[in-house]
């Protein structure tokens, strides 16, 4: 959990991959910058956007070492053991993405087939 516009100056993609590296699968926050948003979805990174309320509630439920959290992206819900439940958005092309582990040249060959098709009808 982190504040508003989180990644904010991380223009790079580091930023990301030290976060996936260090073993994180999501964030989540109020909001997030752009190119930061840009870089996790290309980086397999979810980013979950709630609102400041909800953060404040999930700060104050944190306990270090006792609480856990849980993120379900094929429902798009947040939610603990004690209660917390939230929904969030997010865009369906990063969903897909991010379900199957497909990059943008994964996603682009899963039409291999359409692909070679036109390419011998185009030659």
């Amino acid at each position: 959990m982190a504040g508003r516009n989180f990644g904010c100056g991380s223009s790079r993609e580091h930023a990301v991959w030290a976060l996936r590296d260090y073993g994180f699968r999501a964030l989540i926050a109020p909001s997030f910058a752009d190119i930061f948003t840009t870089n996790s979805a290309k980086n397999g990174l979810l980013l979950v956007t709630l609102s400041p309320a909800q953060i404040r509630d999930l700060m104050t439920r944190a306990q270090p070492g006792a609480f856990e959290l849980t993120v379900n992206l094929e429902s798009c819900t947040v939610s603990s053991a004690d209660g917390f439940a939230a929904q969030f958005a997010i865009d369906p092309f990063t969903r897909t993405s991010l379900l199957h582990g497909l990059d943008e040249i994964g996603m682009t060959l899963q039409h291999e087939a359409e692909i070679s098709e036109y390419e011998k009808s185009h030659c």
